[in-house]
């Protein structure tokens, strides 16, 4: 049984923001691979939510979340969640950027 899945518009644009810069600097083909990848692991989290490992940032608003690498081979972005009885993505990110900041701000466009 999966949760209903919500992604907050953060994610959103964090996704859209993604594929852009995959269509600019590969291809439409790379770009298309890698929202499938982020789809497929989010399925993932919305069948089991635990697979994430939970987060311990400082900031009040990050407190409980959690994060899962996407599906290879784009498996150094983050899906940055949290879970009850639905599944809310609430970021999409690279993992090498300064997480604590960039989780709070919003997102390029």
């Amino acid at each position: 049984m999966s949760l209903p899945v919500v992604i907050a518009e953060r994610a959103e644009r964090d996704m859209a923001s993604q594929y852009g810069w995959y269509l600019e600097n590969a291809d439409s083909v790379v770009a298309e691979r890698y929202l499938h990848a982020i789809d497929q692991s989010i399925q993932q989290l919305a069948a089991d939510p635990a697979l994430g490992v939970r987060r311990h940032f400082q900031a009040d608003e990050l407190r409980g979340i959690r994060s899962l690498q996407a599906a290879r081979p784009f498996d150094k972005h983050l899906i940055f969640y949290r879970y009850d009885a639905r599944l809310s993505i609430e970021r999409v990110m690279h993992g090498a950027r300064d997480l604590p900041i960039r989780l709070i701000e919003l997102p390029e466009n």
